[in-house]
């Protein structure tokens, strides 16, 4: 029986493979419809596996919530052409609705769900079989509370999901909130979300970084006290300029080291703590304010700076995020 253009298309919507796939595994499979869909999954799988060492750095990023529940699913693939393929990205929708469906809590949920008779892993090694290129699910993340928020940017590689502690909010400020997440990219909705020992880390950095702000400070007084120039002094390269240009003689510059030695040592051994400590915790508010959600500033109008936490408090006294999570194949 010879293969018709109607079996060719009713294959072609069964699997999504190319007119000249269908028509040589209908071929193949002596026009029995089940054979040639069995067919065309094989072949995708044996072309899946040859790429498996290949790198999937481009991909889809899409968020979805149900009110309580939201996710983010990342189909990742190699090439950018491939991911603004119609196909790819309904696949990715596909794959998001169910596991919003399903409220899946991980990856492996994901993968193990099963839409049409196949597992999600299965339809993604299809439609990779049928590009030629390395698929994967990257990445799957989900929140739940009373209300949740989420944001897709319009190039489909970044999106995020808030989530509030009040099951009503305003949508505007909802939305407003959640492109915030997006466009600044903070760690955590709150500052008890940090990891303790990147905070730890931080501060060790802001207590080394003010003593040595402090050293060198009176390093340079002294250098300037005694005629030298603090920049030819700093390293011995300028040192080295500071002699090549006629700045400075040998000896002057032997001067100068000796008096930086002193100088360093003796205001190390006097620091005062407690202007360190303190110092050093304004440091480490910044960070929390560049990194924390709720402590973020927020441009509510043209030109005015409030946090995210007073932004929220405008709609509600109460109003608090609590939990986010972004997805952004662009960087990350």
């Amino acid at each position: 029986m010879a293969v018709t253009i109607e079996d060719i298309k009713k294959l072609r919507n069964l699997t999504g493979a190319g007119l000249s796939d269908c028509k040589k595994a209908l071929i193949e499979a002596e026009n029995d419809l089940d054979k040639a869909v069995e067919l065309i999954r094989k072949r995708g799988q044996a072309i899946a596996a040859k790429r498996e060492d290949r790198d999937a750095a481009q991909g889809v990023a899409l968020a979805k919530t149900v009110g309580e529940f939201a996710a983010i699913v990342a189909l990742k693939c190699e090439t950018d052409f491939v991911a603004a393929n119609e196909k790819f990205v309904n696949l990715t929708t596909m794959i998001l609705n169910a596991a919003v469906d399903a409220r899946c809590k991980s990856l492996d949920e994901v993968n193990n769900l099963v839409v049409d008779g196949k597992t999600i892993a299965e339809h993604i090694t299809a439609l990779s079989g049928i590009t030629g290129e390395k698929m994967e699910l990257g990445a799957y993340e989900c929140l739940e509370a009373p209300f949740t928020v989420i944001y897709n940017h319009f190039n489909k590689k970044l999106a995020t999901i808030v989530a509030f502690n009040k099951a009503e909010v305003d949508a505007d400020v909802a939305k407003g909130v959640a492109m915030q997440a997006a466009s600044m990219n903070p760690k955590a909705a709150t500052r008890e979300q940090i990891d303790p020992k990147i905070v730890d880390e931080e501060l060790r950095i802001a207590v080394d970084k003010t003593k040595a702000e402090l050293v060198q400070k009176a390093v340079d007084a002294a250098l300037k006290k005694a005629g030298f120039n603090p920049y030819y002094c700093a390293t011995e390269e300028h040192q080295d300029e500071a002699v090549r240009k006629g700045y400075m003689t040998e000896a002057q510059v032997a001067e100068a080291r000796e008096l930086m030695a002193k100088t360093a040592e003796a205001k190390a051994a006097s620091l005062p703590d407690q202007m360190i400590q303190n110092i050093a915790q304004g440091r480490l508010a910044k960070f929390f304010q560049e990194n924390v959600l709720m402590e973020q500033n927020y441009e509510a109008a043209e030109g005015e700076k409030i946090t995210v936490a007073e932004f929220l408090a405008r709609s509600d006294k109460e109003l608090k995020a609590v939990a986010l999570k972004r997805v952004n194949l662009n960087v990350d």
